[in-house]
């Protein structure tokens, strides 16, 4: 890839009226002598984040500002971020200062050697440790239900060709999993060595409740691994039950004595009872899901944007 190509920089928002300018100033001092664009979403901020993205706007036309109607994740406001790109090579970093935009090279660098995405990787996180549970949780249900390879480490710091970006954002339904739509569309990626930073202030948006939901979208929206876990767990059951069936009936034959006591006839019963409930929620997570997707429950939905955007305001 030629070196004098269009980087769009995406920028998910929350919270961050006190940082979001100093990622700006930092990309911006990176990215001297290189065309850019930067997109930054504001997934429906409380505090006054919109209102610091329209000042950084008016100051640079190559800044974009999507304002979303309400808050939908995350990865809903990269999507969002994505479908306004039209950069060559497309960078997602987070808003807290965390992700080293001064490190941008190096991931790009690995883009113009061939590779179709690269994802940072951090050698000590500066996470919470809860941070680091979850997302030590997300890389073993990446490699079990998106065939992510094992020494592959993903984070929010990655880039991607512009081929990786239209087929992500073919992807319209609710419940939007961006690591799930990277892996699915290439397996041409790499990893970067980068630092990581803490955080300037404030704390991770992430709560359990909403890392719960992330990791149901990636069991659900990329994967029927967990229908045929149900399955297989069903015909164990059911074989377990004809075989205790038959080695009944021969006790009997042979005249053994055998009974089964009440706590261990509740125990199993409870079991499997546990255990039907639990698969019947799979499926009907998987239900609920295609439900609302027939229903064109939207993957985001933009209030305002401003667009200041011209061919000449992109240039070096």
């Amino acid at each position: 890839m030629i070196q004098d190509y269009l980087t769009s920089f995406v920028i998910p928002c929350y919270k961050s009226s006190h940082t979001v300018g100093h990622v700006v100033d930092e990309i911006k001092t990176s990215m001297e002598g290189r065309r850019y664009e930067i997109v930054l979403v504001n997934d429906s901020s409380p505090d006054d984040t919109f209102s610091t993205i329209t000042k950084l706007c008016e100051e640079d036309s190559r800044i974009v500002g999507v304002n979303l109607n309400t808050n939908f994740g995350q990865h809903a406001a990269i999507m969002a971020g994505l479908g306004v790109t039209k950069g060559d090579v497309v960078v997602c970093l987070d808003d807290d200062g965390q992700t080293p935009a001064n490190e941008v090279h190096k991931l790009l660098a690995e883009i113009e050697n061939g590779h179709d995405a690269v994802y940072a990787r951090y050698s000590n996180k500066k996470h919470s440790a809860f941070r680091n549970w979850g997302s030590h949780l997300n890389d073993l249900m990446l490699r079990f239900m998106c065939n992510k390879p094992k020494k592959l480490k993903v984070s929010s710091y990655f880039a991607v060709t512009r081929l990786i970006v239209n087929e992500m954002i073919k992807y319209t339904n609710p419940y939007p999993y961006v690591i799930g739509l990277v892996l699915r569309s290439t397996k041409n990626i790499v990893n970067v060595d980068v630092n990581h930073r803490e955080r300037e202030e404030g704390r991770s948006g992430y709560t359990l409740g909403k890392l719960i939901n992330l990791w149901m979208n990636g069991f659900t929206a990329f994967s029927i691994k967990p229908l045929r876990i149900a399955t297989g767990c069903g015909a164990v059951m059911a074989a377990g039950s004809f075989i205790y069936g038959i080695v009944t009936i021969i006790l009997k034959i042979i005249g053994v004595n055998y009974v089964m006591g009440f706590s261990a006839l509740m125990t199993v019963t409870t079991f499997i009872g546990g255990l039907n409930l639990l698969m019947l929620g799979i499926i009907g997570e998987y239900i609920g899901r295609i439900y609302i997707s027939l229903n064109k429950s939207p993957q985001y939905i933009v209030k305002e944007t401003i667009d200041n955007r011209e061919e000449k305001d992109i240039e070096k």
